[in-house]
């Protein structure tokens, strides 16, 4: 029998991942990559003998594929993509390619906002718990490497609508969705029916022996519910105590109260602060309870969790001006929470690459916190379009070094300065963690 050809397109960590996956399964292998691959990759692509290509795709090669596996940053448009869709060659992602071959337990975490820390969190508990537990997604090694090379029974996975497009098959045995507000909206044709159905792919193949876990609050979770039939058991989280709600807020405790367990935590005690944190220890304390773990397990690793570095992450204090790195906000509601959380007049740095942002869910924070803000962007003129006049003070900055100067000009003792940039970072860095990372490090230079 021939063997079957897996193509892989990308080489990043889900890419290099699927490739090896696919390798040790024994398929007959070829990874392309329009872009440089990292050195790191390299050297595991060779370590198992997989071939591949930089710099440019080879159609003769690609397109002799029996299945494509696509790296989630390769968008449908790109025209290697069309060719493969116009040959009728099935597209899947690596979490669906992984998924075919562990029976483990998966918790899939998805949403707009909060699903990085909530995934960290759940895996921070699950641990506690002494399982046998893989961190993978978006955070964590990829799924398939994982699956190639170790052996997990629970899998704690973030899962971006990017993953979930060309999931088929896979199936969350407990599936979270924090909220959904507008992203990458230039990916779904501008239409937010779409970016909504890609993230409800997380309770695809769910049947009533699987969980789902979502924010009861969100507009938009509530009305999309209205629209399909759901077998999975829900659990549903709130602020407020409403009849079904799984978790809520409760005088100053956080209660879990599912048919797995009852258990109580002070919110004051818990590690994470802030409301849109609250949702992210509910969330994740369900998932656990969810999974029997003990509750005393769950009290105390809510309690003694460490934040997510680049997400409202303190950096330092100077001259009394507090300096906070939240460059994972790379969407408007992301900076919505940040400023939500501020309790002082805050200098704000914005800008970046604009995935078709509206600003306007962000202004009466603005209006009411924000005494300047600092523009930090290739174009900045679709931010001084929205903001100028609505701020005492509002500048531009072409380089981190710069921003973090004017801020400092701007502030006084008291005064909080937020990176919390509401864009994509690729205009002048790397990645949102490059963003942080240099505002950390200029930030730090300040104290020499």
């Amino acid at each position: 029998m021939e063997q079957k050809r897996i193509v892989v397109l990308g080489a990043g960590e889900s890419g290099t991942g699927a490739a090896i996956l696919a390798k040790v399964k024994g398929f007959d292998v070829w990874l392309s990559d329009m872009g440089k691959i990292a050195p790191k990759y390299k050297e595991k692509l060779e370590e198992f003998q997989v071939n591949w290509e930089e710099g440019t795709h080879s159609e003769d090669k690609i397109l002799m594929a029996d299945e494509v596996i696509k790296s989630p940053g390769i968008p449908d448009k790109a025209p290697i993509i069309k060719k493969i869709i116009s040959k009728n060659i099935p597209i899947i992602s690596e979490i669906e390619f992984a998924g075919r071959y562990t029976d483990a337990k998966m918790v899939c975490i998805t949403g707009s906002n909060g699903k990085t820390t909530t995934t960290l969190l759940t895996y921070h508990i699950l641990q506690a718990a002494g399982l046998n537990v893989g961190l993978a997604g978006n955070v964590g090694k990829s799924l398939a490497y994982q699956v190639a090379t170790e052996k997990h029974d629970v899998y704690v996975i973030e899962l971006s609508s990017f993953q979930l497009d060309n999931m088929y098959e896979f199936k969350a045995n407990i599936a979270v969705l924090m909220n959904i507000t507008p992203d990458h909206l230039d990916r779904y044709d501008y239409k937010m029916e779409n970016y909504i159905a890609a993230k409800f792919r997380i309770i695809r193949n769910q049947t009533e022996k699987d969980s789902f876990i979502f924010w009861q609050d969100d507009p938009i979770i509530a009305a999309q519910l209205k629209n399909l039939k759901i077998e999975a058991q829900m659990y549903p989280f709130s602020e407020q105590h409403s009849q079904d709600a799984s978790a809520y807020l409760e005088n100053g405790e956080l209660v879990i109260d599912t048919s797995h367990d009852f258990l109580e935590v002070p919110r004051k005690d818990l590690a994470l602060k802030g409301l849109h944190n609250l949702y992210n220890s509910m969330a994740a304390g369900l998932s656990a309870s969810i999974l029997d773990i003990k509750k005393d397990v769950i009290r105390k690793a809510l309690e003694d969790f460490e934040a997510v570095e680049h997400r409202l992450e303190y950096v330092a204090t100077i001259n009394g001006v507090k300096y906070i790195n939240d460059s994972k906000a790379t969407n408007v509601n992301s900076c919505w929470y940040a400023l939500e959380s501020m309790q002082a007049p805050t200098v704000l740095i914005l800008g970046g690459k604009d995935k078709g942002n509206d600003y306007t869910e962000i202004e009466h924070f603005v209006k009411e916190k924000v005494k300047a803000i600092v523009c930090m962007g290739v174009d900045n003129s679709k931010l001084h379009e929205f903001f100028d006049g609505k701020v005492p003070a509002i500048t531009d900055a072409s380089s981190m070094k710069e921003a973090v100067q004017k801020c400092q000009e701007l502030a006084t003792q008291g005064d909080v300065v937020l990176l919390s940039p509401c864009c994509a970072s690729f205009d002048l860095f790397k990645s949102y963690e490059d963003r942080g990372a240099q505002f950390k490090a200029e930030v730090h230079k300040l104290e020499e």
